[in-house]
Order: structure tokens, then C-alpha cells, then sequence
């Protein structure tokens, strides 16, 4: 209540893009400070008693999850707040997207709130502090005993400037910077804020772009790295199918699914949030029956409630992802969700 009071009355009068940067660095700065931290994450980020099991016992990634649901990227683009992400009850925390080179993204406007229907709506562009950057954050949180005991994946997309012929070396830096400092790395070739990517799902551009990520990033981090993709919800159900017969056939790690939709009368960029639900599931259904039990699908999009929580892990997700109704439902959401779906599960 105290947070949907706050909503209402500050954060929907401020600039979307500003309280966004904002928020993400004050859950960034209490993670900072070990007796207000750990105050936070004993009030709202209590971790289940039971975590998401690990892969040598049928779980996804090669250690444990503490949790079903997961940060989306997007939110935290600079690999800042993973920490804070974590104190708050996230079972794990997707970083970027990351490019191999720094850029600033879109010109602004290029956030909107859309409360009624409880969505966003952006155009953001990538804006991130590159590649180099990226991974001299990552190397600092695995530096401490803390930041390894995160579960952290690293989204990672083409630079703006980049040519679309030149996409497969553009990815290949971004994952030989990152991948020895994350759990799991994630193609994103379904933004639809920059110019041309989403042709890159097509099967034909894709392969290349994942066989190429794959031999970087398993040759710098010395092991194996879990290699997913996320697609668009906008994709035809024949491209879905061809996207996890890619999967299937390249031996890769799974998808995410799905990203933002551009199916949408409300303005430029790309939508996430509640309208999404009913598409996402669809886009994770089709997956699960097509790629079998093995790959991992990670649902995401319009997940608000345990019951849309539900859905989705019926559907054939192994985990989930949020962004938007992080901003909706405050703080206290996800380490509630989390505890929640934990006791659903074992009943």
C-alpha cells in the first residue's frame, strides 16, 4: 500500500527514463551498506527454503537457483545493481543488453508509463557502457564471496553502428569479454530499437551469430556456458518453430521468450508488461512442445500475479523473468513471488 501510494503520487508525476535511473541506483547504493542491506533482504528478499535444482539434478544452469523468478534485462543495463537485484529477492539477474562498444541509445523521449493497462512502452535503444565496461563490472562482483553466490547472465546485442554483415563478429567480442564472469549468456536479436536486428532471427543470420558466441565464450571462460535466445513475441508461429529446431539442432541451451511487442496502437517502441501475457504463453507453449524437455525456456512477459506465474511454468517455462511489474509492484514483489511460487510448488 505504502508503495502504490508512493507511485501515485511521485513516481507517475516524475520522467519514466529518470526515476528508472533513479530507483535502479538506489537499490544499488542500499545493497552498499551491510545493516540496512541486510534489513532489506530479511524484510522483502527472503530467498525460498528450497532453490530451482542444478543441472547434474535436472535444474537448468550448473549450480542451484534460489529462485523461479529472475530480473529481465533492461532493467539494469549497466550490471550495477546486481547485488541490490539479489538483496531484494530475485532468484537470479539478467544484466544489459550489452554491445561490444559503448553507445547512448536512442534521443529521449524514449520511456512511457502505461498504467491502465499495466505497461511500458520504450525505445531505449541499447544504451550501455560497452562491452569493456561490462565486463570490469562483472570481474568486481565475482571478485567478492557475495557476488559469486549470485546466479548472473549477460544479454548481449549488436552495436547500432555495426552492419548487419558484420553482426557475427560484433557479438563474438561482446562474448568473449563477459562470458568468463557470468552463469549464462543470452543472444538478443529481438529488440525492435534498433535498426535491422530483428532480421537477424531469421534462421540463416542466426546460426552463425550463436555458433560464433558459443566457441568465444566457452574458449575464454575454460567451460561450457550456457548459450540461450530470445525472441520477439512478434515472430510467426513457423518461425518459432524454426528458431527451436535451431536450438534443438545446434545443441544449444534454451530460449527466452519473449521479448517486447511491437503489435501495438499505442506510439513507437516496443510494449512489455500485462498485454503480453497472453501471447508470451502461447510463444513458451509452442516451444515446450517442440524442443522437448531439455533446452531451458525462460518465460517472460506480463507476468503480474502468482496466477500469471502459474501459467507460464504450466505452459513448459523451467524459469521466469520480470521487469515491468517490478515497477508496478514495488520492492517487496519479487522475494514474495519467489517464496510464494517455492510453497505452490512443493504442495
Amino acid at each position: 500500500m505504502l508503495y502504490d501510494l508512493l507511485y501515485k503520487t511521485v513516481l507517475t508525476r516524475t520522467d519514466p527514463e529518470l526515476i528508472h535511473d533513479a530507483c535502479v541506483k538506489a537499490i544499488e547504493v542500499t545493497s552498499g551498506i551491510p545493516l540496512v542491506r541486510d534489513a532489506v533482504r530479511q524484510m522483502w528478499g527472503r530467498r525460498p527454503i528450497l532453490p530451482v535444482p542444478s543441472a547434474n539434478q535436472g535444474g537448468p544452469f550448473a549450480r542451484p537457483v534460489p529462485g523461479l523468478l529472475g530480473l529481465a534485462a533492461g532493467m539494469d543495463k549497466e550490471g550495477r545493481a546486481v547485488e541490490g537485484m539479489d538483496m531484494l529477492g530475485f532468484g537470479f539477474v539478467e544484466v544489459g543488453t550489452f554491445t561490444a562498444r559503448a553507445q547512448a541509445g536512442n534521443d529521449r523521449p524514449r520511456m512511457w508509463r502505461h498504467p491502465r493497462i499495466r505497461a511500458i512502452r520504450n525505445r531505449m535503444g541499447f544504451n550501455n557502457p560497452g562491452a569493456d565496461e561490462a565486463a570490469r563490472r562483472l570481474r568486481a562482483l565475482r571478485a567478492t564471496a557475495r557476488g559469486r553466490s549470485i546466479v548472473v547472465g549477460a544479454n548481449i546485442g549488436k552495436t547500432r553502428t555495426t552492419a548487419l554483415v558484420d553482426a557475427v563478429e560484433d557479438y563474438r567480442y561482446s562474448a568473449a569479454r563477459v562470458a568468463r564472469w557470468v552463469d549464462y549468456l543470452v543472444v538478443n536479436v529481438s529488440s525492435p530499437n534498433t535498426p535491422g536486428l530483428r532480421t537477424l532471427q531469421s534462421v540463416e543470420a542466426l546460426r552463425p551469430i550463436l555458433v560464433a558466441v558459443s566457441e568465444a565464450g566457452d574458449a575464454v571462460a575454460g567451460r561450457h556456458v550456457p548459450l540461450l535466445v530470445k525472441i520477439a513475441p512478434d515472430l510467426a508461429d513457423e518461425d518459432v518453430d524454426a528458431v527451436a529446431d535451431l536450438v534443438t539442432g545446434m545443441g544449444l541451451d534454451g530460449v527466452v521468450a519473449t521479448n517486447t511487442t511491437i503489435d501495438h496502437d499505442l506510439g513507437e517502441g516496443g510494449l512489455s508488461g500485462a498485454p503480453l501475457l497472453p501471447r508470451s504463453l502461447e510463444v513458451v507453449r509452442r516451444l515446450r512442445a517442440r524442443l522437448g524437455e531439455g533446452p531451458t525456456v525462460i518465460g517472460v512477459g506480463g507476468i503480474s500475479s502468482i496466477m500469471d506465474a502459474e501459467l507460464m511454468l504450466d505452459a513448459g517455462a523451467d524459469l521466469l523473468q520480470a521487469y515491468t511489474a517490478f515497477v508496478y509492484n514495488g520492492p517487496a514483489w519479487p522475494g514474495r513471488l519467489n517464496r510464494t511460487l517455492a510453497t505452490a510448488r512443493r504442495r
